[in-house]
């Protein structure tokens, strides 16, 4: 994923917390996926606007490690989720 793009969650895709098993799970039609901590914390930095660069810069930040390393695990986790069509990338 280049830093420029902008990944976003198309429409019918949603972040959601399961009240009953307390996880995070991101909904689609038909389909649901159970976040662990690390896919939480990228996806709820997914906005539409803020583009791939600038989230690994925040997640780089807030968690004090190195941005390419961030970088590399964030494509990583978000190309599978396009993969999958839970995500879609401007």
């Amino acid at each position: 994923m280049e830093p420029a793009e902008i990944p976003l969650l198309p429409r019918g895709v949603r972040l959601h917390h399961d009240r009953v098993r307390d996880q995070w799970v991101l909904l689609a039609p038909e389909r649901a996926i159970t976040l662990d901590a690390v896919g939480h914390a990228i996806l709820s930095e997914v906005d539409g606007q803020r583009s791939f660069g600038q989230i690994t810069a925040l997640l780089a930040d807030r968690y004090a490690a190195p941005q390419a390393q961030i970088a590399e695990d964030c494509a990583g986790f978000l190309r599978a989720l396009r993969d999958r069509r839970f995500l879609e990338v401007a």
